[in-house]
């Protein structure tokens, strides 16, 4: 059983974050913290100029919407909103604050991610604390 749990929630197509959040309650230990992250990619430099103003704060103020919506019923949560790289955001986050289990999204990997790698498999080849992975179906 884990004390301190981030779950990270990714929003692109066919992502779902309730798996991790059933997944994230199975593995705490009882009065255990639950932290549900997202980090937010840097738009690409050549497309800065056809964003709108204000483009940024208003998808993070959604993002923080929603995952406090998702956060209802677990009493000890809090959420994250950053901006970077999702693997390495993710790992920093969990060193600085103490996590002792991630809980990260993975979907089957395709030629780009097997070349690239995944967010996940970066995760789970790096973390200094427990990764489970839960499968998308």
């Amino acid at each position: 059983m884990y004390n301190h749990l981030l779950i990270t929630v990714a929003y692109h197509e066919g992502q779902d974050a309730d798996q991790s959040l059933k997944i994230a309650r199975k593995l705490a230990a009882p009065g255990a913290r639950f932290t549900l992250l997202h980090v937010m990619e840097p738009a690409p430099v050549f497309a800065l100029s056809y964003l709108p103003e204000g483009w940024s704060e208003e998808m993070r103020s959604a993002i923080e919407a929603d995952l406090l919506h998702l956060a209802e019923g677990l009493e000890t949560a809090a959420t994250v909103v950053t901006e970077g790289d999702a693997a390495h955001e993710i790992l920093d986050f969990a060193n600085l604050q103490g996590v002792d289990c991630i809980v990260i999204s993975s979907h089957r990997p395709g030629t780009q991610s097997l070349i690239l790698g995944s967010t996940a498999s970066k995760v789970v080849g790096r973390a200094q604390c427990a990764v489970h992975v839960a499968r998308r179906n």
